[in-house]
């Protein structure tokens, strides 16, 4: 494959040495271009020979540069061709418990390797061929990978793809060429976790050290899965033996391997009424957006960052509203700037999911309806604090397609969004 360019930056080894915006990428030192990472990797030498098609000759240009930097190219998509989709129907796919008219992109399901690499996203391995790892064992890429189970009979019946089984291999094949992984496993119960979960843990254990870290997250569940596989959500009983298993693996690596390696998330804690850990037993939060340790984090900036926080000037009064998982430690850390700044007042508001169902709990999967209907004629105060990770990526969209503007218009109050970061929900609080 090649890839047209659409622009050259200005000054760039790449406009200095004659390449023009039009002209095709065939190759760069002697190697076919496919796709970005072929391009990432190929022109990170000092010296670098393109092959190109300028309308219907094939030219050659030589340009030297610093090893790494950019040539200066720029293609019509970040990726030079198409993001790869996902070739599984998971019984647990979230994508497919969505209700229909919602916007396009969201039904797209992404399971591309170069985005894993690139971006951190996961990947099922399923897309993936022998020459696709071969090229990952080449250039060395560290990869993010949903393993969910290392039982081949069973990863197929959970992914309904007959190929899911074997491309396990893939993963010991990347161990023994020092390919660094983070792995995935989401939880369903009766089908993966109690002795299947074991397993997993023990065959991803055997590929120490190249496995980075692995978090465990439940299965979520909306009110959208007629006709779906049917699935339950752990309960407190369920969640706590899971722990358990986890627990006794963490000891096990941490002896073999100096890591506790395995993390469940944040939500299996809240679910088995047990105490969040201490930061120290994240070990650098490896797993942080997958939801393992978000919680601690937070909990612990916001503390450190109270201590030093001066008192807002004059009278403040904000509102913060987030799902029912984080509801009661937000609550609490609210409740802490109250009792240091006596002109504070910041209502801290638990917004069920209607929209998706009341078992979705998390902030992020909140939807405009639903915090427009219940919050209004709250107290909201001057601004309504919420996360950012309720919005759409580079917009002011929420999943439902409200505008952030349609919020405030109905609500009355201004919103400000905030990172999930200890120091800026104080800050946004205190109105800095």
């Amino acid at each position: 494959m090649s890839a047209k360019i659409t622009s050259v930056v200005k000054n760039s080894p790449a406009m200095c040495c004659g390449v023009r915006a039009g002209d095709i990428l065939i190759s760069v030192n002697g190697r076919k271009i496919d796709d970005v990472l072929d391009y990432m990797y190929y022109s990170a030498e000092r010296t670098i020979k393109l092959v190109l098609k300028r309308g219907e000759k094939f030219i050659m240009l030589k340009t030297e540069k610093n090893e790494y930097d950019d040539l200066g190219l720029e293609f019509e998509t970040f990726l030079m061709d198409k993001k790869q989709s996902c070739c599984n129907k998971c019984v647990f796919c979230f994508i497919d418990q969505m209700p229909e008219g919602m916007r396009e992109t969201l039904y797209f399901k992404d399971d591309d390797a170069r985005l894993s690499f690139l971006q951190g996203n996961y990947v099922t391995l399923t897309n993936l061929g022998q020459a696709d790892i071969d090229r990952i064992i080449e250039m060395k890429l560290n990869i993010n990978i949903s393993v969910h189970t290392t039982d081949p009979e069973l990863r197929c019946k959970m992914m309904n793809n007959r190929f899911a089984g074997e491309k396990i291999d893939f993963l010991r094949q990347m161990a023994e060429a020092g390919i660094s992984m983070n792995c995935q496993i989401v939880l369903c119960p009766g089908l993966n976790d109690g002795d299947a979960l074991r397993k997993t843990l023990s065959d991803l254990g055997a590929l120490m050290p190249n496995i980075s870290s692995i978090a465990v997250v439940p299965v979520g569940l909306t009110k959208f899965r007629e006709g779906l596989y049917p699935l339950t959500l752990f309960d407190e009983k369920t969640a706590g033996e899971n722990i358990d298993i986890m627990e006794q693996f963490q000891r096990e690596f941490m002896e073999k391997y100096g890591t506790r390696l395995v993390f469940p998330s944040d939500e299996f804690y809240l679910t088995a009424k047990r105490p969040l850990p201490d930061a120290d037993y994240y070990e650098e939060y490896p797993q942080y957006e997958n939801g393992v340790g978000m919680l601690r984090s937070l909990i612990d900036e916001f503390a450190a960052a109270l201590e030093s926080a001066e008192a807002p000037s004059g009278k403040r009064e904000v509102s913060v509203a987030t799902g029912v998982l984080a509801f009661d430690f937000i609550e609490k850390l609210a409740k802490m700037a109250e009792e240091k700044f006596d002109d504070l007042t910041c209502h801290v508001y638990k917004i069920e999911n209607n929209f998706f169902g009341k078992t979705i709990t998390v902030a992020g999967l909140l939807t405009a309806q639903d915090i427009m209907a219940q919050l209004k004629g709250q107290p909201l105060g001057t601004e309504l604090l919420l996360t950012s990770a309720m919005i759409m990526h580079n917009s002011d969209l929420f999943l439902d397609d409200y505008h952030i503007s349609d919020v405030e218009k109905t609500l009355g109050v201004k919103i400000r969004l905030t990172e999930n970061d200890g120091y800026d929900l104080l800050d946004a609080i205190l109105g800095l």
